[in-house]
């Protein structure tokens, strides 16, 4: 079973990253981009073929290491 997370900033964290991307797809022709936040997405292949377990797991995996619970927030998404 794969896991894909997807890890982004908490709204009101400041995103210097997305902003300078925001900057230069401005600059290269791109002025419809208002704002870009930039994220993190992580794909876990897992041994487990229980969703619930397999779910339960990942949510651990993000709150030790994949994510910073205090700026980020992070979905879980299971396929297969």
């Amino acid at each position: 079973m794969k896991a894909r997370v997807h890890v982004t900033l908490k709204n009101g964290v400041l995103d210097p990253q997305g902003k300078a991307i925001g900057h230069s797809l401005n600059r290269l022709g791109f002025p419809e981009v208002d704002d870009v936040r930039q994220g993190k997405f992580i794909e876990l292949e897992l041994a487990e073929t229980d969703a619930a377990k397999a779910r339960a797991r990942v949510e651990e995996m993000c709150k030790k290491l994949l994510a910073n619970t205090v700026i980020e927030n992070y979905s879980i998404e299971l396929v297969g």
